[in-house]
């Protein structure tokens, strides 16, 4: 499986994906400017996306099968990730990674989540998704799932692209998706982008003083 847009779609979804990555692109260079324009602020060294992505906001079903939503991780400073559950490669190793931060941010980890939602609900029932989540964080970790259309809506929302490939003769498929973790303050605001390039200490290092921030 591809991580961050490093496939090769057809069809529809080159189309969108293309859309994607010039709207992903676009935001990167506007954060930039958006930092430059603050020479008192020390600089993030993760995307800072504030302002240019919507606040934490979606209806969808946890790990135990409890409706939840946007509003329900208020108070929490959240790592959003998208990701599924028979993921052979990215999603494994970055949850491995997010459970390192958690550990390396102490105390500060109390009130964070990592949210690990997923982009294929036809097999990602809440019980696969308890089961995947809590092998990495059993403290921290929640996984969340809905419909086809609910999926769709917050993947849009957050402009993750992702897409199911073609079935081997076993009936099994891989869901190639994008591979970044949006970093959400516990006032439900997007602030900050992670992606594979940026080690554990970069993002515990940015995580905390996002906790700092709003705590203060």
């Amino acid at each position: 499986m591809s991580s961050w847009f490093s496939f090769q779609p057809k069809g529809w979804f080159a189309a969108v994906l293309a859309t994607l990555a010039t709207l992903f692109t676009a935001l990167i260079l506007s954060a930039g400017l958006a930092a430059c324009s603050r020479p008192d602020t020390t600089p993030w060294k993760l995307t800072d996306v504030s302002g240019h992505l919507p606040d934490l906001d979606f209806k969808l079903t946890d790990d135990t099968g409890k409706p939840v939503t946007g509003q329900s991780f208020q108070g929490q400073t959240t790592l959003v990730y998208f990701g599924y559950t028979h993921c052979p490669d990215v999603c494994p190793e970055t949850m491995a990674r997010l459970m390192q931060v958690m550990q390396q941010l102490g105390p500060d980890a109390k009130n964070t989540r990592i949210v690990f939602i997923t982009v294929d609900p036809a097999r990602d029932t809440a019980a696969a998704l308890h089961d995947y989540v809590r092998a990495f964080d059993a403290q921290h970790a929640v996984g969340l799932t809905g419909t086809d259309g609910a999926i769709e809506s917050i993947a849009k929302r957050y402009r993750v692209a992702y897409q199911m490939e073609k079935r081997d003769p076993s009936g099994a498929y891989d869901v190639t998706h994008s591979s970044a973790v949006y970093i959400f303050d516990s006032h439900g605001h997007a602030r900050l982008l992670a992606t594979e390039s940026d080690s554990i200490d970069t993002i515990t290092h940015d995580l905390r003083r996002v906790i700092d921030s709003t705590d203060s």
